[in-house]
């Protein structure tokens, strides 16, 4: 916008070399967002951006702040189904892991433990980073069993005893 009024969607994704996806996810929120916080005018007024669009600088553009926040565009807008549900499979893998490693923690500081004991510890120590759900916690109990991590109590079945 130094050397032109103007300039098209195309010209930007030519010069500027960004992906089709990241520039149109970094120019909604400037022509598309909120009216005052629209930094550029987009002709057609339309929520879509296509390649024939311009844009052009919002001379009426005012800011009481030094600094102006302006919403970003979300990144699940631009991914597409299957990339979100590949992302969601790698997010429940990485969340299975860890959430077997504070079993083993927890159980490896005290050495015996009740069901309901032991899946509130976890939801109490990864309460910060994400909600784990006590079905997961239950299937990742069940593995570390299968791999003997650690066992049931042989007089009471609601009791877990560390292995490893």
């Amino acid at each position: 916008f130094n050397t032109r009024e103007k300039v098209t969607y195309e010209e930007m994704r030519v010069e500027l070399l960004i992906p089709d996806r990241e520039l149109t996810r970094a120019l909604q929120p400037l022509s598309v967002g909120k009216t005052s916080q629209r930094i550029l005018v987009k002709t057609p007024k339309t929520k879509e951006i296509e390649p024939s669009h311009t844009f052009a600088v919002n001379e009426a553009f005012t800011s009481a702040f030094h600094r102006v926040k302006i919403q970003q565009a979300s990144a699940r807008q631009g991914e597409a189904e299957p990339e979100r549900n590949e992302t969601r499979k790698k997010v429940d893998e990485d969340r299975k892991h860890e959430i077997e490693a504070c079993i083993v923690r927890i159980m490896k500081s005290r050495k015996q433990l009740n069901h309901n004991q032991l899946v509130t510890e976890v939801v109490e120590q990864l309460n910060k980073r994400f909600q784990p759900s006590p079905l997961i916690i239950k299937k990742r109990i069940e593995g570390l069993i299968e791999r003997e991590y650690m066992k049931r109590s042989d007089h009471d079945r609601k009791l877990y005893v560390y292995l490893a």
